[in-house]
Order: structure tokens, then C-alpha cells, then sequence
């Protein structure tokens, strides 16, 4: 897996996901849509955390600097 995320995309993931996080604890958001946000905040972190995102990689985008 070669890196493919930078600092800033890989900030933006982790806040969007503690976002989630924050919703579902204060019961904004439940149900179906709190199944389908809190595992995109999963991905979003465990993305964030390896740097790599695999729906990058066949558009050959990558936010990383040279």
C-alpha cells in the first residue's frame, strides 16, 4: 500500500468522524442512519490512521505531497 493521503485530508476525516461520534452520543442522530455514519467514521479513522485510501487508487488521486 503506498501512501496516498495527506495531513489535511487525513485532519478532515478524523474531525468528520469525531463529529459522528459526538451525534450519536447526544442521540442526534439514531437508527439506520447512525448504523451507516458511525462505520463511514470507522473507515474514515482507519483510513486516516495508514494514510492510505483505496477509493483513490484507481482514479489516481492522491492529496500526499512530494
Amino acid at each position: 500500500m503506498k501512501k496516498n493521503m495527506g495531513m489535511a485530508d487525513k485532519a478532515i476525516r478524523f474531525i468528520l468522524a469525531i463529529i459522528v461520534g459526538v451525534l450519536y452520543y447526544t442521540n442526534v442522530i439514531n437508527g439506520t442512519l447512525a448504523i451507516v455514519l458511525g462505520v463511514l467514521a470507522v473507515v474514515f479513522v482507519l483510513t486516516s490512521f495508514i494514510s492510505f485510501c483505496p477509493l483513490y487508487l484507481p482514479f489516481g488521486i492522491t492529496t500526499r505531497r512530494k
